[in-house]
């Protein structure tokens, strides 16, 4: 084999282009280099893996290394791309080992996803205290919330787990109250994970609504959810320092009024963020983009030769706005790998637009969003803005489990395009998002949207969908 295509990062995006391509490109190497030992793992199912409806961390993976071994595909964990020279066509490599080596490249997919963010938050060597982004935190998480006598090692039956991390956290007394930092997708998934576990959770969100970029409707409707589960919900409520010795002992906090508070706590996540993992690109002069992620074209190219982007480390096309976008999620990472594993193999195929189509659990309720929802950024992307949110039925009001929805549709006074929309509902509420999400790739009106021919019977919907509602 020869013509080598060069992978760094070995999840969504980059085992999903190795294995698109192994297929198409039989004849050609493909080379993957992954810095750790985990694989092609579901980070969205680790709050469910720490809540325990997950039973075993195994059940987390989409494939081993000795399955990616069977397609063809060269696979070298411990392997940290450190530089990339486009001109001389080749990677820096350093192994766990400490040995480097170089790699020639004929094309280049950078796929190294993103990091969580701590922001003032220093929560390393500080026992109790974690960040959610990675499957050996999860099973920290999970070893640290049981009672020592009652944990099972065999929850983290995969060899790449750290056990030594595990170990020392199954060690500790099991923590009774929790502060959740980030009222976002983690911190609430998260909230109710802890709170399915016996803890007694405390969610701090600094702006005036849980999951901001749901908007207010959706943020309201999911704080009284989750207030009635237990959870103490703190918005407004800016957290300033996470205190303690070896281990935690509190957290600091301005309250609502502005007043400071403590509340003492025996763990505590932080959740407030992601950053693109870019550093092997330093020097090089690729073009960044929002959030400094690799700025990348249509066909996931960056702006040097032979070399691509994809996942949570680059941006794509907004369907509404055209512009570049980093929307950090599952599918676009996907997608985006699939396509570009096509074009390097000859088969040129773009990697599709992005919404910022998301959905989010909490309990029984359910929250869904896509497009463009905060007036402001609306402005700024040349529209003006014009929202409305209802109330309707999930189903017909006679037929049994019919509970309220909501819908908030914004639109574009002058042209009546379709920016965006949010849903919230304890009844199959989130999968309408998806009605919402294609309106917005097809560029539809509000009037097109409510003329969509709908299904309709009385166990799954009134015969107005409450997104046409929402539209009327």
């Amino acid at each position: 084999m020869s013509d080598p295509f060069v992978v760094v990062g070995a999840d969504a995006a980059g085992l999903s282009a190795a294995s698109k391509f192994r297929r198409e490109a039989p004849d050609r190497e493909v080379v993957v280099f992954e810095k750790g030992r985990w694989i092609s793992y579901a980070f969205c199912g680790m709050p469910y893996f720490i809540e325990g409806r997950v039973e075993r961390m195994s059940n987390l993976l989409s494939l081993s290394p000795s399955e990616v071994d069977e397609r063809g595909i060269d696979l070298r964990r411990d392997c940290e791309v450190v530089t990339v020279d486009p001109e001389a066509k080749a990677v820096t490599v350093a192994t766990a080992g400490g040995d480097r080596f170089e790699q020639s490249y004929e094309d280049l997919l950078v796929a190294t996803g993103g990091r969580a963010t701590t922001g003032p938050f220093d929560v390393r060597g500080l026992d109790g205290a974690f960040t959610l982004h990675d499957m050996d935190a999860a099973a920290a998480i999970d070893a640290y919330v049981a009672d020592p006598a009652e944990y099972d090692p065999d929850r983290a039956d995969v060899s790449a787990v750290d056990r030594e991390r595990v170990e020392r956290n199954a060690a500790m007394d099991a923590p009774e109250t929790a502060a959740i930092v980030g009222g976002g997708y983690v911190g609430v998934e998260m909230a109710e994970a802890l709170t399915e576990r016996g803890l007694d959770v405390h969610l701090f969100h600094r702006s005036g609504h849980l999951l901001s970029d749901f908007g207010a409707a959706v943020g309201e409707r999911v704080e009284e959810a989750i207030a009635e589960r237990g959870v103490t919900v703190h918005t407004n409520a800016p957290v300033g320092s996470i205190d303690g010795g070896d281990r935690i002992e509190s957290i600091a906090f301005e309250d609502a009024n502005g007043d400071p508070e403590t509340l003492a706590v025996d763990m505590a996540i932080v959740g407030v963020g992601i950053r693109p993992n870019t550093e092997l690109l330093d020097g090089t002069g690729v073009d960044l983009g929002e959030g400094g992620a690799v700025r990348t074209d249509e066909y996931g190219r960056t702006n040097l030769s032979d070399v691509y982007a994809a996942g949570d480390c680059a941006t794509a096309r907004h369907a509404v706005t055209g512009e570049d976008a980093w929307m950090p999620l599952g599918l676009t990472a996907n997608r985006a790998g699939r396509a570009i594993g096509a074009t390097v193999a000859g088969d040129p195929t773009p990697v599709g637009d992005i919404a910022a189509t998301a959905v989010v659990k909490a309990f029984d309720m359910e929250a869904g969003r896509a497009g463009i929802l905060d007036d402001a950024a609306a402005r700024e992307a040349g529209f003006d803005p014009v929202r409305e949110t209802v109330t309707a039925g999930s189903r017909s009001g006679y037929y049994p489990g019919a509970a309220e929805t909501d819908v908030t549709l914004v639109a574009d006074r002058d042209t009546g395009r379709l920016l965006g929309g949010s849903i919230a509902g304890p009844d199959r509420a989130a999968v309408r998002i998806d009605t919402v999400a294609t309106a917005l790739e097809a560029d539809m009106t509000v009037g097109e949207v409510e003329r969509l021919d709908l299904a309709y019977a009385p166990p799954f919907s009134p015969v107005w969908d409450p997104v046409l509602v929402a539209a009327k």
